[in-house]
């Protein structure tokens, strides 16, 4: 794979998600901070500071999911239903490197997306004196780019062999039993019947386990004073490896398929 096509190739992705004005969205997310800041005293007088803490962090994640999946799921279908692709494979590129350039710059939009929100949710914290461990904030911000990104590897696999709206139900039910893994697991044990466990260990075995890369209960509520630096390394590169294998399934697909 050839480097410099790989980064024309996302920096056209970049540049299209960019025109769609993808990233108004954050101007969506600060109003509904703002929004937030102002309600939340009206009905939680003592409470207010860790729910807009909780508040700020899981509309971030909705946010930077809704995008990932939505975005994700298009970048080769798009291509396919609007017969471009035949374009863009005549051209001297492979298939793989239109996988990895899709990948990287949708990745890089959800870096701009998950940073700059992430600026302005510390920004409110500041401005109304609410106490706030910045440096677990930072690292859970760092986690919820490396969740999306797996999620986008997730979201790509599934676009290169079904229709838009199957791999976006497709991507978002791996999300949602993504983030149980390790609850079925101990369900499938409960249970004591060995069919129900063997389904749940297998669930654990292909799925992500997204809960290694979510860190936003130790960001709200502290759980974590210090971050344990064995622990954070081994689950972000559990999240790299797992999204490299998903690219490579989904190039493999890819390069099967006769257009």
């Amino acid at each position: 794979m050839s480097i410099n096509r790989i980064f024309v190739l996302a920096k056209n992705v970049f540049q299209e998600v960019v025109r769609d004005r993808i990233l108004y969205i954050i101007g969506f997310y600060a109003l509904m901070l703002a929004i937030a800041f102002r309600v939340l005293p009206e009905f939680a007088a003592t409470t207010e500071d860790k729910m807009f803490l909780d508040f700020g962090m899981a509309a971030m994640n909705a946010i930077g999911l809704i995008v990932t999946i939505f975005v994700g799921t298009g970048l080769v279908n798009k291509e396919v239903e609007k017969r471009t692709i035949l374009m863009l494979i005549a051209k001297p590129v492979t298939r793989s490197e239109i996988i990895v350039g899709k990948y990287l710059g949708l990745s890089a939009i959800l870096a701009v997306l998950v940073a700059t929100m992430t600026a302005i949710y510390l920004v409110f914290l500041q401005f109304g004196n609410i106490p706030h461990p910045t440096a677990s904030i930072l690292i859970a911000a760092i986690f919820l780019f490396l969740q999306l990104s797996l999620m986008t590897a997730v979201a790509i696999a599934f676009g290169v062999f079904t229709a838009s709206l199957l791999a976006t139900v497709l991507t978002f039910a791996v999300y949602l039993i993504g983030n149980i893994t390790q609850d079925l697991v101990q369900l499938g044990r409960l249970s004591r019947n060995p069919g129900m466990e063997r389904l749940t260990q297998g669930l654990f075995i292909i799925l992500p386990d997204l809960s290694r890369l979510d860190f936003k209960n130790d960001a709200v509520y502290g759980l974590q004073a210090l971050p344990d630096i064995t622990g954070l390394i081994t689950n972000a590169g559990y999240g790299l490896v797992y999204g490299v294998m998903l690219l490579a399934i989904a190039i493999l697909i890819f390069s099967q398929r006769e257009f």
